[in-house]
């Protein structure tokens, strides 16, 4: 039997914060690994760990995904999810989209209901409302910049994520993020994009990035992950040479979570921080920034 295993991230930041807001990104981070530790040992699958790690994240007002969105330049909040199931290789993914307070529950329904991998935008909305997933105001995600010290100067964004293993072996990965700060309306970075903002496979591995969306794109991070893990590096060896490919090809900064099929775990960054924690089977909570 496999073990079970979850990894979640709450962006790797370029920028300075307070030891407050860190604080809280980090008991959110721990809160949501150990949400999806007890899906797992309660016998849930990857795909139901990983989505319930990252409603939480998407909960905390100071990260960049659900409630804490950044808005673009027309003050209005778009959000982009991705969720993947390594044992079939479906995917479900949205982007640009606005008044959902939990971007990848709607990506998980698209997945698994909506007849197509990918919708976007107003597309995206109508089938939210189709299928009466619950809408939101922009109110509701808006949080003004004196509630987060992230540093108004910095362009960047930070993505939240959660890759699990689960008793049958089988991985997933979910990824969820609010864009970057005064990006323009439309714009879409990795985080929806399947190879990119994250991948699973059971052959290889379960990856979610975080970082400058138009760098990780370039070199389809988290594909790169597990094709290094599929010529025989371990999940923290493939997370540390795709970081490395990242600065080396595009000079590149951002992070990578990963658990491969052995259930090993990897994290890796080059940003000045990335807050994370993993779990293993009824283990600790082991996190770090």
């Amino acid at each position: 039997m496999k073990k079970n295993v979850i990894v979640v991230h709450g962006g790797a930041a370029p920028w300075q914060v307070s030891e407050q807001t860190m604080q809280k990104v980090m008991a959110a981070c721990i809160a949501a690994a150990k949400a999806g530790q007890s899906v797992l040992l309660a016998g849930g699958s990857a795909l139901d760990a990983v989505e319930t790690a990252v409603r939480i994240l998407e909960d905390c007002p100071e990260m960049d995904a659900g409630r804490g969105s950044h808005p673009n330049t027309l003050g209005e909040i778009e959000m982009d999810a991705l969720i993947m199931d390594g044992a079939s290789l479906n995917l479900g993914a949205i982007a640009a989209v606005q008044r959902i307070r939990y971007p990848i529950s709607l990506a998980r329904r698209i997945m698994e209901n909506g007849g197509h991998n990918f919708l976007v935008g107003a597309g995206a909305e109508l089938y939210a409302n189709s299928i009466g997933f619950p809408r939101c105001e922009t109110a509701d995600l808006f949080v003004p910049d004196t509630a987060s010290d992230h540093q108004p100067a910095s362009p960047e964004g930070d993505t939240v994520g959660a890759v699990a293993l689960d008793a049958d072996g089988n991985l997933a990965s979910a990824t969820s993020t609010g864009g970057v700060r005064n990006q323009l309306p439309g714009r879409v970075g990795d985080s929806p994009l399947v190879g990119s903002g994250g991948y699973a496979d059971n052959r290889t591995a379960a990856v979610g990035a975080t970082g400058r969306g138009e760098d990780l794109m370039k070199v389809i991070i988290s594909k790169q992950v597990c094709d290094f893990v599929a010529a025989g590096l371990s999940a923290q060896e493939a997370c540390d040479a795709a970081v490395k490919l990242l600065e080396d090809r595009v000079a590149g900064r951002g992070g990578l979570i990963s658990i491969d099929a052995k259930g090993q775990v990897g994290i890796a960054f080059n940003t000045r921080f990335m807050p994370h924690a993993y779990v293993v089977e009824r283990e600790s909570v082991i996190s770090g920034q």
